[in-house]
């Protein structure tokens, strides 16, 4: 049961780095949620492995979105899955996240959305 906890609080941890805006955001933070060999997968990056990648590319991410709206989240002993709206500058954008967390740390993390209409709506 305490694995459950563990990956509820490091997605919890997660998406307040991301939703306490630019001026809340720590790379370094971000980066203790992290595994270093972190598997990324997202429709504009592709599959990357590697943490301070992501911490980079996801503070690019934090400076554009002005709030996130979590929909549902649903947890595992080792998984999670969210379904959030971001709050871009020309509208929302829908997104889903799937993560595997181990020993307190994100060791995977797949990114779903509509590339196209995140890029129109301001993401970059």
């Amino acid at each position: 049961m305490s694995d459950v906890r563990d990956t509820a609080s490091v997605v919890r941890a997660y998406y307040d780095l991301l939703a306490g805006g630019l001026q809340a955001f720590s790379a370094d933070k971000m980066m203790e949620l992290l595994d270093p060999d972190l598997a990324f997968e997202g429709p504009i990056a592709g599959s990357r492995v590697g943490a301070a990648g992501f911490a980079r590319g996801v503070s690019g991410f934090v400076e554009t979105v002005s709030s996130l709206h979590l929909l549902q989240t649903v947890l595992s002993e080792h998984e999670a899955a969210t379904l959030y709206d971001a709050e871009m500058p020309g509208g929302p954008v829908r997104f889903a996240e799937f993560f595997q967390v181990e020993s307190g740390r994100i060791q995977s993390l797949r990114l779903l959305y509509d590339a196209a209409l995140y890029r129109e709506r301001g993401g970059r």
